[in-house]
């Protein structure tokens, strides 16, 4: 499926636009190849551009003082990625994102999306829907980890994400669950078994 088709895919729930807006907008993204491991986002870069995966798996995750690593949060095809609080704040990133698999990402520069903004205002409102999405799921996975059991968020991943145990190794998996790779794999033995 080429790029048009992914992002028309993508936005057509929340703005329909006409075959040459989609033009414009689709001809502000770039490519950009990711290998396994390389990052679209180092902690302390600004993220002054928001990406599309077309192709692969995105990790979000933040380095702690000691050198471990706290997953936050994934990316799949069909997904936007960046960092909004960089972004929007201008100001350097506090996580890192990065492929976890050979991946192919469209992006689009921050300030080419203000100049779409004005140009095409459909635009604008898909930007502020996507904000607004990003910050509903936000607040909808802090009141996950503060209320549900590691069984009950294992469970949630499961249902919205069911590809991952197929794409991402367990002990990311674990990580972001908040639990042990043994906690891990005694959930799934309970649930499976």
């Amino acid at each position: 499926m080429d790029k048009i088709n992914r992002i028309k895919s993508s936005i057509n729930s929340i703005v329909s636009l006409t075959d040459e807006e989609l033009s414009v907008f689709c001809d502000a993204f770039k490519t950009k190849t990711l290998n396994k491991n390389e990052f679209f986002l180092k902690e302390g870069q600004v993220c002054n551009f928001i990406g599309f995966v077309n192709r692969g798996v995105m990790i979000y995750f933040k380095t702690l003082e000691n050198g471990d690593e706290v997953t936050i949060h994934f990316a799949f095809e069909g997904d936007w990625v960046n960092n909004n609080l960089s972004r929007l704040n201008n100001s350097p990133s506090a996580i890192n994102i990065k492929a976890i698999e050979d991946s192919e990402i469209l992006v689009i520069k921050h300030a080419d999306i203000s100049d779409l903004y004005l140009q095409i205002p459909k635009i604008e409102r898909l930007g502020r829907i996507l904000t607004e999405r990003a910050f509903v799921n936000f607040v909808e996975q802090t009141i996950e980890f503060q209320t549900l059991s590691a069984k009950e968020r294992y469970e949630n991943l499961l249902k919205n994400h069911p590809e991952i145990f197929q794409r991402v190794q367990l002990y990311h998996i674990a990580n972001y669950l908040g639990i042990a790779p043994k906690s891990l794999s005694r959930i799934r033995k309970e649930l499976f078994f």
